[in-house]
C-alpha cells in the first residue's frame, strides 16, 4: 500500500515535476509474467524516477548500506526503502551473492517485475561499467527475459553527493527484451553467464550511448581512491600560515 502511496501520491507526482522524465519504448515491458529490468546506475534517483514511470510494481534488490545508515537519517531511509518493498543486498561477498539471487528469485517466482543494476555499484564519473553475472544467474535459472533499461541525464541532474538536484533533462529508454532460452539449463556454466551478462550489458550501451570500461566499477573506485591517498601522502597539503 505504502508503495502506491509514494507512487502515485507522495513522491511519484513530485520527482516528474523536477526532472520531467521523457520515457522510450515502455510498450517493451510486459503487461503480466516476471521479467528483470536491467538498466545502469548513475544517480540516487534512478531508485525511484523508474518505478515513477512504469505502470506495473517493481522490485529492486538495493545495497543493505540504505537500511543499516545511522541516526535519523539512516532510520528514516531503511524505513522508506522497506516500506517501498525493496530488498536488501549485502555485497560483502560470494555468499552475500548468492543471498541476492535466492531473493531475485523469489521476486520472479511471484511473476513480478525485478530491477537490478548490474554494474553492483553507481557509476562515479558516468561511464558504464562492466556487469556482473548475478543477472544472467536469475535470468537463466528463472528463464525470464531481461529487459534493458538506459537513464539518460540522471548523473548531470544528481551526481554522487548532490542532495538537491539540479534542473536537467532525464529520458527513461528502455529496450527490446532479451531472451536467453537457448542457454536453458547451462546457469552453472561460467562462460555462458559472461556472455549473457556482456549482451546485457551491451544492449544497454546502445541505449544509453555512455563511454564503456571493461573494468569493474567497485575495483576502478577503490584503485581511484588508493592512488589518491598515496598522492595525498607523497604531496601533503602545506599550512597556509
Amino acid at each position: 500500500m505504502f508503495y502506491y502511496l509514494l507512487k502515485y501520491v507522495l513522491l511519484g507526482p513530485l520527482l516528474r515535476l523536477v526532472f520531467r522524465p521523457r520515457i522510450e519504448g515502455l510498450e517493451h515491458i510486459p503487461p503480466s509474467g516476471p521479467a528483470i529490468v536491467a538498466g545502469n546506475h548513475l544517480s540516487f534517483s534512478d531508485h525511484f524516477l523508474m518505478p515513477a514511470v512504469l505502470k506495473r510494481r517493481i522490485t529492486f534488490l538495493a545495497k543493505a548500506e540504505y537500511f543499516t545508515g545511522p541516526g535519523l537519517k539512516g532510520r528514516l531511509t531503511a524505513f522508506f526503502f522497506h516500506s517501498a518493498g525493496q530488498i536488501p543486498v549485502d555485497r560483502s561477498g560470494k555468499e552475500a551473492g548468492q543471498a541476492a539471487i535466492r531473493e531475485g528469485l523469489g521476486v520472479l517466482r511471484k511473476n513480478e517485475l525485478l530491477g537490478i543494476y548490474p554494474e553492483g555499484t553507481r557509476s562515479h564519473d558516468g561511464r558504464l561499467y562492466k556487469g556482473k553475472v548475478g543477472v544472467a544467474v536469475m535470468a537463466l535459472k528463472a528463464g525470464v527475459p531481461v529487459i534493458p533499461c538506459a537513464m539518460i541525464g540522471t548523473f548531470e541532474a544528481q551526481p554522487p553527493g548532490k542532495v538537491v538536484p539540479n534542473l536537467h533533462p532525464v529520458v527513461i529508454r528502455f529496450g527490446k527484451p532479451l531472451d536467453f532460452s537457448r542457454y536453458a539449463g547451462m546457469e552453472n556454466e561460467k562462460a555462458i553467464l559472461r556472455a549473457v551478462t556482456d549482451e546485457i550489458m551491451y544492449a544497454i550501451l546502445k541505449l544509453s550511448d555512455q563511454e564503456y570500461v571493461d573494468q569493474y566499477a567497485a575495483v576502478v573506485k577503490a584503485e581511484e581512491a588508493s592512488a589518491g591517498a598515496e598522492k595525498e601522502r607523497k604531496f601533503p597539503r602545506m599550512p597556509l600560515s
